[in-house]
Formats: C-alpha cells, sequence, structure tokens
C-alpha cells in the first residue's frame, strides 16, 4: 500500500498561530497589575462630613468632578428588614425536626411490618428505596432555598429522615426477634 501523505495526513495536535494580527485583532498583552498607587485614598463620605464642619468662606460654585474620580454620595444603608430573623431560634429546629421524625418514624415501621409480613420482599424492598431517594434529593431540594432559615432546618430533618425510620423500625424488629428467642431485655433487646 502506497504512502499517500496528501490524501490521509497522519494525525497531530493542533496548535493554533495567533501571530497573524490581521484575523484576531490587535495583539493581546498580558496583563501586569500596578502596585505604585496603593497610597492611602480619604474616604469620600468623610470627606464630605469635614467640609461641611467648616464655616463656607464664600459661595462658590460647586466644582465638577474630575475625570476619572467617582462622586462622593451618602452611605449606603443596611438592606436588612427589621422583624426577619437571618437564623432560626433552637426550639423551632428542634420542634421542626420532631415533626418531620414522628412522620418519618410511622413511614419506617410501616415499611418494616410489610417487609417482614409479606412473601414477596421485592416491593417492600423497592418502596424503601424510592423512600430514602425521595428523602434525599428532597432534602436537596429545600436546602437550596436561600433567605428562609425555617426550610433550611426542614431540609436537615427531611435528609435525616431515614435515620428517624430506622430507629422506629428497631424495637419493632426486637419484638419480633425476642417473640422466638428468650434472650431479651424488657422483650425488646436481644442479648
Amino acid at each position: 500500500m502506497p504512502d499517500d501523505r496528501e490524501s490521509h495526513p497522519p494525525t497531530e495536535a493542533f496548535v493554533p498561530d495567533f501571530s497573524d494580527s490581521e484575523d484576531t485583532g490587535e495583539q493581546s498583552v498580558p496583563f501586569v497589575p500596578n502596585f505604585d498607587d496603593t497610597g492611602s485614598q480619604p474616604i469620600p463620605h468623610a470627606e464630605a462630613d469635614t467640609e461641611k464642619s467648616e464655616p463656607p468662606a464664600e459661595k462658590e460654585e460647586p466644582e465638577a468632578p474630575s475625570p476619572g474620580t467617582e462622586p462622593s454620595g451618602a452611605a449606603v444603608q443596611s438592606v436588612t428588614v427589621p422583624g426577619r430573623y437571618q437564623y432560626l431560634k433552637w426550639w423551632k429546629l428542634v420542634l421542626v425536626i420532631l415533626g418531620v421524625w414522628i412522620a418519618t418514624g410511622e413511614v419506617g415501621l410501616s415499611l418494616f411490618y410489610w417487609w417482614y409480613h409479606t412473601i414477596d420482599k421485592t416491593p417492600a424492598v423497592f418502596m424503601v428505596l424510592v423512600y430514602v431517594v425521595v428523602c434525599a434529593v428532597g432534602g436537596v431540594m429545600l436546602a437550596m432555598v436561600q433567605g428562609r432559615p425555617l426550610i433550611s432546618a426542614l431540609s436537615l430533618a427531611v435528609m435525616s429522615g431515614p435515620f428517624a425510620s430506622v430507629a422506629a423500625a428497631a424495637p419493632l424488629y426486637g419484638y419480633y426477634y425476642c417473640a422466638r428467642t428468650s434472650h431479651c431485655l424488657i422483650g425488646v433487646i436481644p442479648y
């Protein structure tokens, strides 16, 4: 087979050529910061206060700001809305977590009861998978809300919902296990 380089050139890495200034515009110059102009500069608002405290000598026309300088203005006011917390009180966090954990504990008890009493375990295990995925995705979606600390607490509670479900199903598992063995403490804790 003859070596036909013109119709099938070998594969090589592409290296762009930026030397042609006609196609790409003017040549780029790397940015070099200028650290020579770092002297102290007065704050525009403080400068305006000192001018107000001096008595006016004569009425003069106000000077137009020179190009390149920023006009001095009043200080920026706070944007915080009064009466709205940017944090959550501890007792509200506890109430939100307990409320969600009670609901998810009931779900855990129900799922374990269904799994234990059914012959075909596949639908029950699939529902446990769906439940865990819904808790994880729902918690992440709730965590995306900004500026609402109660919703953030709800996201923490929803994300930890499967833990509450397992904690609620554990005594039921212990009860079922202790019904078949004689080594149990209080009828639910095997030893």
